[in-house]
């Protein structure tokens, strides 16, 4: 019989699809989408090619949940611990555990 696989993660991932902007040492800045995201993780999906193991810049806007009741821009500092590739699907699965959280000021327009 098959064990299940124990969870590996130290908080819940929150279904959620928010644009994101990311950039590795491999690429441009590129726009993503998530699948979904904590406070110490995050899945996405991107047409990049992104490596396991690569260290990752993404910029998003927290919605009220994540960012005490008022939407907040932040700029996450990542590391990619698995890529998943699709045969049907052209677009890349990338999860990544969050290193660390940077409120962005607003800019007025």
């Amino acid at each position: 019989m098959v064990e299940p696989k124990s969870e590996r993660r130290s908080q819940a991932r929150i279904p959620l699809r928010l644009p994101v902007s990311i950039r590795s040492p491999q690429s441009e800045s590129v726009t993503a989408y998530t699948r979904d995201l904590s406070m110490t993780g995050i899945f996405l999906y991107t047409d990049s090619q992104i490596l396991e193991g690569s260290d990752l810049e993404i910029v998003l806007m927290l919605p009220p949940p994540f960012s005490n009741g008022s939407k907040q821009w932040v700029c996450c500092h990542a590391s990619v611990v698995r890529v998943e590739r699709s045969a049907e699907d052209p677009q890349i699965g990338v999860a990544a555990n969050i290193r660390s959280i940077a409120s962005l000021p607003e800019i007025p327009v």
